[in-house]
């Protein structure tokens, strides 16, 4: 938010969670269009080093997995500012990215990523297979759960995926967001929360099989989907059966977990403004790093405003001088922690807590320490 606007009244919108009683599909309301989000978009993939090595990590072990050369094409669908294609293409592989958002994707272009600057979807997908421009990878990393279409944009994936091409899709693990009370991932940028088994139906109703199925740290906790064409009969490793298992355990086709998350969530918010108080009423001093939409999430959730929590910074300079939406708390560089000296320092983005901790350890010389508050309250450093 601009602080030109500070005095004006600020759009909202209300946020809920539903949960399909059919295929447990979780999804939020379609009440913000993804012309209003992505258009000129905040996020940039390369200031966080956590997720540059896995994207490193994810090129090096995709090229040696698919044996894939100068004649293959790597196609990444929601490309950001080029943070993955740019390993693939320091490799020697073709790579194409497509990002709806104009803004990021420059950044992309200039790094020589050739990039689409549009949404991805069934008809993009056809116009690329009539210019013969088929995938022998295609990789849909955080994307999925952008997407309002979700049949539109899965058909598009089966489109423009050669005959013995693969998909990799990465989402935030929906097992490990009940578990960790992660609700500070829910927001309208996410319309979709998945199950491994939620996923793999979906795939399957556009004729693309689920094969493989991993689970990386980043976001908490997530699910990395590898699926082909039917048709092209491949193996169907032992983690997808085991997968299944786990998340059946859990109760993950039952209501129960989803109604005992609402509890869980409001203790968490509980705990956390008792926090708050406890500090201010003893003249501790809190501020807040990472100004992302969790963070948004999180903090509007519990009401917090300038009164209980001075301000926030973040790496990124496309956000310092801004304001967070809702709590209007200023946004500063990660320099102004050293200029104020704050007690505590909560961290956010409490995934990257080892990364940011160690970027931020000089707190610990006038006595600073890190506080995460999900899923619980954690005082630590």
């Amino acid at each position: 938010m601009d602080p030109a606007a500070r005095d004006s009244t600020e759009a909202s919108y209300p946020l809920h969670a539903r949960v399909c009683e059919s295929c447990y599909l979780v999804q939020v309301d379609d009440v913000v269009t993804p012309e209003a989000i992505f258009n000129d978009y905040a996020y940039f993939s390369s200031y966080s080093e956590s997720w540059l090595s896995h994207a490193k990590a994810f090129a090096e072990e995709t090229v040696k997995r698919r044996g894939l050369g100068s004649q293959s094409l790597v196609l990444e669908v929601a490309s950001n500012d080029g943070y993955l294609l740019r390993e693939f293409a320091a490799l020697g592989i073709p790579t194409l990215g497509v990002e709806p958002a104009a803004n990021v994707a420059e950044v992309s272009t200039s790094l020589g990523i050739e990039t689409i600057v549009e949404f991805f979807g069934s008809d993009l997908a056809r116009s690329l297979a009539a210019d013969g421009r088929l995938a022998d990878v295609v990789a849909a990393n955080n994307v999925v759960a952008h997407v309002p279409d979700l049949n539109d944009f899965v058909e598009g994936l089966r489109l423009v995926l050669k005959p013995e091409g693969v998909v990799s899709i990465e989402v935030p693990h929906l097992l490990r967001l009940l578990e960790q009370v992660a609700f500070d991932t829910i927001y309208h940028e996410h319309f979709s929360y998945f199950s491994f088994s939620t996923l793999k139906m979906v795939l399957a109703r556009h004729g693309l099989a689920a094969f493989d199925v991993e689970e990386p740290a980043s976001h908490g906790g997530s699910l990395r989907v590898w699926a082909a064409h039917e048709s092209a009969g491949a193996l169907v490793r032992e983690r997808v059966q085991a997968m299944e298992q786990l998340e059946g355990r859990a109760g993950l086709a039952t209501a129960k977990p989803y109604q005992e998350f609402t509890t869980r969530v409001e203790r968490c918010r509980d705990d956390f403004l008792s926090f708050l108080a406890s500090s201010r009423s003893s003249g501790r001093s809190v501020v807040a790093y990472g100004a992302a939409a969790k963070g948004n999430t999180f903090l509007n959730y519990c009401e917090v405003t300038v009164e209980q929590l001075d301000y926030v910074v973040d790496r990124s300079p496309h956000k310092q001088g801004m304001l967070l939406p809702g709590s209007r708390l200023p946004i500063f560089a990660p320099s102004h922690v050293e200029e104020t000296e704050p007690d505590y320092l909560l961290i956010l983005p409490w995934n990257l807590r080892r990364e940011i901790s160690a970027q931020m350890s000089s707190i610990a010389r006038w006595g600073g320490r890190f506080v995460t508050a999900i899923p619980s309250v954690e005082v630590f450093g």
